[in-house]
């Protein structure tokens, strides 16, 4: 395994490059606990760093929940990092608030951390950004059990115009089973954010879209993200969980999250993609993705992913045995991603 703890379950995570080493960002929680299921409430975020994303240095905690009252007062969940045009790094993470000891209802909401060298980090003062009522479903709009406002994906504008942020989040008229949106915001310099309308459309397979990330996977421009679908009967992907893959066009605001396909199935779960230092794009995902009923296990070593095909698992497939060098195989198919659908 390339990332694993024997004290903590460790879960979500994110990386950053500065050149040298991998910066491996990751929520982590005692056993202790005893029940996994209380990870959530109990999750800091950790740091390791590796030259090579197979062999890691775990340096511990590096932030932590708030003082009560504020957005992060019971855990500070997944979240990316970038480093401005200032020099310095930036971490947008979630805060989650959970509103009783006994009630599954939290808030969620997005804040910041910086830092000057990747491992002392600081956080902002004032920095909280939430979901805009009339644009996101806030937290009693439904029955759904959370104010959806999570993953902050934060990444530059590809012509120079400022830098956007991709959230979990939960549209207008949502149900238990449908109504993800891909949550939207925008900076000129990082530091002042507007929250802006969903790109794309609801979806009608996913409840949440998770672990957003832009990247390109066989030469294009795809949107990563974590989830289960809905049941559908013409479907062969129907309920299947792990991480998804859409085409994402010129035109980003026209995602079409429901054409997604299946890349990578659970137990995998929260994949990122990032290039290694031979600048080949590789995936890594944590092993215990939620539904699965598989034991939270740590996180993968470098899947590689330049030809990475799309998967149809069969139900209750299990997790492949690891080749000699580490690398879990993954099974292809002969189908890429199918193309957007006509409007």
């Amino acid at each position: 395994m390339a990332f694993s703890l024997d004290t903590h379950w460790v879960w979500d995570f994110w990386l950053a490059d500065d050149g040298k080493r991998f910066h491996l960002y990751y929520l982590r929680a005692p056993k202790s606990l005893g029940d996994p299921e209380l990870r959530h409430r109990n999750a800091r975020i950790g740091h390791a760093t590796s030259a090579d994303l197979r062999t890691w240095t775990d340096h511990g905690e590096v932030i932590g929940p708030g003082h009560q009252g504020s957005f992060d007062e019971t855990a500070t969940w997944t979240g990316s990092v970038v480093r401005g045009d200032d020099g310095l790094w930036r971490m947008f993470y979630t805060g989650a608030s959970f509103l009783a000891p006994d009630a599954n209802a939290n808030v969620e909401a997005i804040g910041m951390a910086v830092s000057e060298d990747l491992h002392s980090w600081k956080k902002r003062d004032g920095f909280v950004l939430r979901a805009a009522p009339g644009l996101y479903e806030k937290l009693g709009d439904t029955a759904w059990p959370e104010e959806a406002w999570r993953d902050p994906w934060v990444f530059r504008d590809e012509t120079g115009d400022g830098w956007h942020m991709l959230i979990t989040a939960r549209g207008t008229g949502a149900t238990l089973t449908s109504g993800g949106v891909i949550g939207h915001a925008w900076s000129p310099d990082l530091e002042k954010w507007t929250v802006r309308p969903p790109l794309g459309r609801r979806s009608e397979r996913f409840a949440h879209l998770e672990v957003l990330q832009i990247t390109e996977l066989n030469g294009e421009k795809v949107m990563l993200f974590c989830g289960s679908s809905s049941a559908d009967d013409h479907d062969e992907t129907a309920e299947a969980s792990g991480v998804w893959a859409v085409r994402v066009g010129d035109a980003m605001g026209d995602v079409r999250v429901d054409d997604a396909q299946l890349i990578a199935p659970a137990p995998l779960y929260a994949g990122r993609m990032v290039r290694d230092r031979a600048g080949v794009p590789v995936l890594l995902a944590f092993i215990g993705a939620p539904g699965s009923a598989h034991e939270l296990d740590g996180i993968t070593d470098p899947i590689a992913c330049e030809s990475l095909e799309v998967l149809h698992p069969a139900t209750g497939a299990a997790l492949p045995d690891r080749h000699a060098d580490g690398v879990i195989p993954i099974a292809r198919r002969n189908a890429r991603l199918k193309p957007s659908s006509e409007p």
